[in-house]
């Protein structure tokens, strides 16, 4: 089964805009584990605009699900997830002023550093995915780095699904297939919502994980958060 990592920045963006804990992001990420969410995903940022350090260092000890921390590996960033030690870190190419992803790592150019890296985070006992678009050049460096899972940078699937569904996986199932013969797991995530998720991971091989936060927030405001997270649970089955 594919488990479901529900992103909770959007909360953190909402309760920053007044500068209180209201919504209470550790609330709402124990809500998650209770209403059936099998992880929670954080992407602490530079500049602090939503999930901070601080609130990564709190939810660890709350948590009982997986906790995995996406972030682009600066040395701030690498203190902080050796010290808390979340279950998996999923390192990400996003310059500083970036708004969100955008891409995935070009392994080529970035191998023998994300190796080094990679290497640090084993030694403290955390398990490792980088950020990777479906170029299948990239693949074997990919898997030389020692990390042990990819995730799938899916906005261009997201993209093309309402048009052409088939054409659309196509190239994330190839990248599946080819990162499961080098040794890699495979994650997703990004655009992924409740109407585009049941066909990838029917259609994508392998899927361990997927990690859902805009689509799956901005749909809870409509449906209250425990009915969307059991309606992503149901896509998944």
């Amino acid at each position: 089964m594919t488990l479901l990592s529900v992103n909770i920045n959007k909360i953190a963006l909402l309760r920053n805009s007044r500068g209180t804990n209201v919504p209470d992001v550790s609330l709402a990420a124990l809500n998650i584990e209770r209403f059936g969410g099998q992880g929670i995903t954080v992407h602490p940022r530079p500049d602090q605009r939503h999930a901070t350090y601080r609130d990564v260092e709190v939810l660890k000890p709350l948590l009982s699900s997986e906790f995995n921390v996406e972030g682009y590996p600066t040395r701030d960033f690498l203190d902080l997830v050796c010290r808390v030690k979340p279950h998996q870190v999923t390192l990400v190419p996003d310059p500083p002023e970036a708004l969100t992803s955008n891409a995935g790592w070009d392994t080529q150019t970035h191998g023998a550093f994300l190796k080094e890296v990679v290497e640090e985070l084993h030694g403290h006992g955390i398990r490792v995915s980088i950020f990777m678009d479906t170029n299948l050049s990239l693949y074997e460096q990919a898997a030389r780095t020692g990390s042990d899972r990819i995730e799938l940078y899916t906005e261009q699937y997201a993209v093309r699904y309402p048009t052409n569904p088939e054409a659309a996986v196509a190239p994330y199932r190839e990248a599946a297939i080819r990162a499961h013969t080098l040794g890699l797991g495979i994650n997703a995530g990004h655009d992924l919502s409740s109407l585009n998720l049941r066909y990838f991971a029917h259609e994508v091989p392998h899927l361990l994980e997927v990690s859902i936060g805009h689509a799956l927030i901005c749909e809870a405001l409509y449906l209250g958060l425990e009915n969307t997270v059991q309606l992503y649970l149901r896509q998944l089955v």
